[in-house]
C-alpha cells in the first residue's frame, strides 16, 4: 500500500504528528555525549550507550541521575541542577553532531507530502531545542508546527499538548495520527482520541507491541500501510 492510495483532497488531508527523540530522529548519540560531558566534570568515567539509551525518553535530568547512579555517586539537588544546566548548554552547542533521521523517515515524509498530507512534531524536548535540531538537520520547513514541553501550559502525557500541536498545524482531529516510541506517546494520543502508531526503534525499555498502540511498525517503509489500515476502520 502506497501513500498515493491515501486520501488527498482538502477535506481528507491527514495531519501526522511525530514524537521526536527515538521516533523520528535518533538523537541518543548526542544526548549520551552531553551526559558524559557533565559526568566527566565530577570525575566519572563515560557511561555506555547501552546503559543510557533507555533513559533518553525520560529527559536529560534522568540521564544524568542514572549516570551518577552507575558511577556510585550521589549529589545534592543543587549540584544536580547545575549539571543539568551544563548539560543543556553543551547539548545546544553540539545538538546534531551524530543525530540523524531513522532509516526510511525522510522517504516516508516525501511520499506522504507528495500525497498532500501535513506534518507536525510534538515532543517533550524544549521547543527551542527541538526547533534548533530540526533546523540543523534542514528538516524544520517540512513541519507545520513544532511544539515542545514548554510551548503550552501542559505537556505529554496531557492530551492538551497533542491537541494544541494539531490546532497549531491547522489539522482536523478526525484526520490525525500520532507516531511515537513510548508509553507516554501512546497515553497522550489515546487521551486525545487520536490513533497512534508505535515504532520499534525507540528508546523505551518496554516492548512497544505491548503498550496498546493501534499499529506498530519496525521501519518507516511501513508507515503508509499502517496509516491506511487504520483509516480503513475509522
Amino acid at each position: 500500500m502506497t501513500s498515493e492510495e491515501l486520501p488527498t483532497d482538502n477535506n481528507e488531508t491527514l495531519t501526522i504528528i511525530f514524537d521526536l527523540d527515538g521516533t523520528l530522529i535518533d538523537t541518543a548519540p548526542d544526548l549520551v555525549r552531553a551526559t558524559n560531558h557533565v559526568l566527566a566534570s565530577v570525575d566519572l568515567a563515560p557511561v555506555t550507550m547501552n546503559k543510557l539509551r533507555n533513559w533518553v525518553g525520560f529527559g536529560a535530568r534522568r540521564m544524568i541521575v542514572e549516570g551518577l547512579v552507575d558511577g556510585g555517586v550521589e549529589l545534592s539537588e543543587q549540584k544536580t541542577d547545575q549539571l543539568l544546566t551544563d548539560f543543556l548548554d553543551y547539548y545546544a552547542a553540539h545538538i546534531a553532531l551524530e543525530s540523524v533521521p531513522f532509516p526510511g523517515a525522510i522517504a516516508a515524509l516525501d511520499r506522504l507530502h507528495s500525497a498532500g498530507h501535513r506534518f507536525a512534531i510534538c515532543t517533550n524536548k524544549s521547543e527551542a531545542l527541538a526547533k534548533k535540531l530540526m533546523r540543523e538537520l534542514k528538516l524544520a520547513d517540512r513541519f507545520a508546527a513544532i511544539t515542545g514541553r514548554d510551548t503550552f501550559l501542559v505537556n505529554k502525557p496531557d492530551p492538551g499538548h497533542l491537541t494544541g500541536t494539531l490546532e497549531m498545524a491547522g489539522g482536523n482531529p478526525a484526520r490525525a495520527f500520532m507516531i511515537g516510541d513510548s508509553i507516554t506517546d501512546i497515553k497522550t494520543a489515546k487521551a486525545a482520541g487520536i490513533p497512534v502508531i508505535g515504532v520499534t526503534h525507540g528508546y523505551t525499555d518496554q516492548p512497544i507491541e505491548e503498550l496498546g498502540a493501534d499499529a506498530v511498525i519496525s521501519h518507516f517503509d511501513d508507515l503508509d500501510c499502517a496509516i491506511q489500515g487504520i483509516t480503513a476502520i475509522l
